[in-house]
């Protein structure tokens, strides 16, 4: 029997989602005749080790992943279940994405015991994020809020928020659902006005490039609707070289091509991209479809260009 040993970060969601994993591929294995087992190895990151300096401070990109990866290189770890708006858009030589799992509510939610919508949070009213994607998209609809960085795992957050320092906090809905707390979400923002993070919703199941065997168990776990839209949103993400830490949003869905479409009958993929300023001044938003989702992404991030996003970008990165 082989052991499968699984990196994870420290935090309650990391654990439990990695759990949520381990279970449905010891399921799957079962099923298919693998033999094996899996234990979970918890692993510190930077953005975890750092938690006084908002993210888009502390630089870098793979902030949550970079360790684990290198324990991955090294052979302490075999695979790692990442939270895929955490991945950097290029992966480290030798490493590989084995699959991406069916995607989970990709949109942000608002929580608040002060207001049961964003439109309905008083004027002024203090909301804590720790994501410049979102502050952006918050200014720009609502410039008479104070939003304020906030760090943390999840329960911390809602700790502060119940202690009366914020009056609303803005998390990923996924990640609440994951932790069987959804009954805790106040209201869900549209992505209409708050674009998530790309492959928000989405886990990452990484691993060595010449681990055949597991490739082949991860596969099987592999949901192609899923794989087709998080890879347009990186290649999207990869296109304006950007990483969780800048006001970068993106989404895509899947969608019948219409009658008298060239691929009638077919699902094709929409796209939709943002790049904000961190005042919320400035929101570019660009849409478009296509069947390939890597020649979708580059479209939709040049489009992006030709509006003035990287001018953008280059301020926020100083």
């Amino acid at each position: 029997m082989r052991t499968i040993v699984v990196g994870s970060r420290q935090s309650a969601l990391a654990l439990t989602q990695t759990g949520q994993v381990i279970d449905d591929l010891t399921r799957l294995a079962k099923e298919n005749g693998f033999d094996y087992r899996f234990e979970v190895k918890k692993i510190v990151t930077k953005g975890d080790r750092i938690l006084d300096v908002t993210l888009s401070k502390v630089g870098g990109k793979g902030l949550f992943v970079k360790e684990i990866e290198q324990a991955m290189i090294d052979g302490e770890i075999d695979m790692a279940v990442h939270s895929m708006k955490d991945m950097p858009s290029f992966l480290p030589e030798g490493l590989t994405t084995g699959a991406v799992p069916r995607r989970k509510d990709p949109r942000d939610c608002l929580i608040s015991m002060e207001a049961d919508s964003l439109d309905k949070l008083p004027q002024g009213a203090k909301v804590g994020t720790s994501s410049l994607r979102r502050s952006s998209q918050l200014k720009a609809y609502r410039p008479d809020l104070t939003v304020e960085w906030i760090r943390g795992n999840i329960d911390s957050r809602l700790r502060k928020l119940e202690s009366g320092e914020y009056q609303a906090i803005i998390l990923a809905a996924a990640g609440l659902q994951r932790m069987g707390w959804e009954d805790r979400i106040t209201s869900y923002l549209p992505v209409e006005t708050c674009l998530p993070a790309v492959g928000q919703g989405a886990l990452g199941i990484e691993c060595r490039e010449n681990d055949a065997e597991l490739l082949r168990l991860l596969s099987l776990y592999n949901d192609e609707d899923t794989a087709r839209t998080v890879a347009a949103e990186r290649k999207y993400l990869n296109e304006l070289n950007g990483g969780c830490q800048v006001p970068i949003g993106a989404y895509a869905v899947l969608a019948e091509a219409p009658t008298g479409h060239s691929h009638e009958g077919q699902k094709i993929i929409r796209l939709t991209g943002m790049v904000g300023s961190p005042d919320g001044d400035r929101i570019l938003k660009k849409s478009a479809e296509g069947m390939d989702p890597d020649r979708l992404g580059i479209q939709v991030a040049e489009q992006l260009k030709a509006m003035g996003a990287e001018e953008i970008l280059a301020q926020v990165r100083g």
